[in-house]
């Protein structure tokens, strides 16, 4: 079933007169189509509310992933929003008992061996400077990026855009592989905190004409 969803996602992608636009996650119109859980420590709770997806994260660590096989070369924009109630006082990125934060938006590269698989993490984070950029404690095919950073907008929608394809040249010095997934998680089960964030729609997007 995995190998015929990314066939047909590879499809997509290259069939003449691809859109503009991949909408890889359909949150406002309560559309959880190809998302599935992925399971760390305990559950989080993810449940549809208001045209957003709900996390709720009580020291636990679990997500959700959507599987699918993109050229970022062709689509190398991501845009999503999200909110977060609080950022987590108890992150420290050096520390694998400080990997926590309110809100994650994962973009996932495979390749030939699961160990050498890497991603990109979009974070709201607590500590870490707004912008910069941090291995995970976990794993060094793991880059962190402080996407927003602190309270101040906590409570409040932020929209957000990332060039996929210049982040993972700049940060892994090779050209990107085909995206694999993208995926979210509030996580809490480091830190033994509580919190709440909403995710809305993601989409990936072609470079506008000149």
């Amino acid at each position: 079933m995995l190998s015929q969803l990314l066939l047909a996602a590879a499809l997509l992608t290259t069939t003449a007169g691809s859109p503009q636009e991949l909408q890889i996650g359909r949150f406002s119109a309560s559309d959880l189509s190809g998302w599935t859980d992925k399971g760390y420590k305990g559950s989080v709770s993810y449940t549809l509310e208001d045209g957003a997806l709900k996390a709720h994260s009580v020291k636990a660590a679990s997500g959700k992933i959507k599987e699918l096989s993109v050229d970022v070369h062709k689509y190398p924009i991501i845009t999503w929003n999200w909110k977060v109630d609080h950022t987590l006082k108890g992150e420290d990125i050096k520390k694998k008992s400080g990997d926590d934060f309110a809100a994650r938006v994962y973009v996932i590269f495979p390749r030939t061996f699961f160990w050498r698989m890497r991603a990109i993490n979009y974070v709201w984070a607590s500590k870490m400077p707004q912008g910069s950029e941090a291995p995970s404690p976990y794993t060094k095919n793991s880059m962190i990026i402080a996407v927003e950073s602190g309270d101040e907008k906590a409570g409040k929608w932020v929209s957000e855009q990332r060039n996929i394809y210049e982040d993972y040249k700049r940060i892994f010095g090779e050209e990107p592989p085909l995206m694999g997934g993208v995926a979210i998680m509030t996580d809490t089960d480091d830190t033994k905190d509580e919190v709440t964030a909403w995710y809305g729609d993601i989409t990936l997007h072609a470079p506008q004409a000149p």
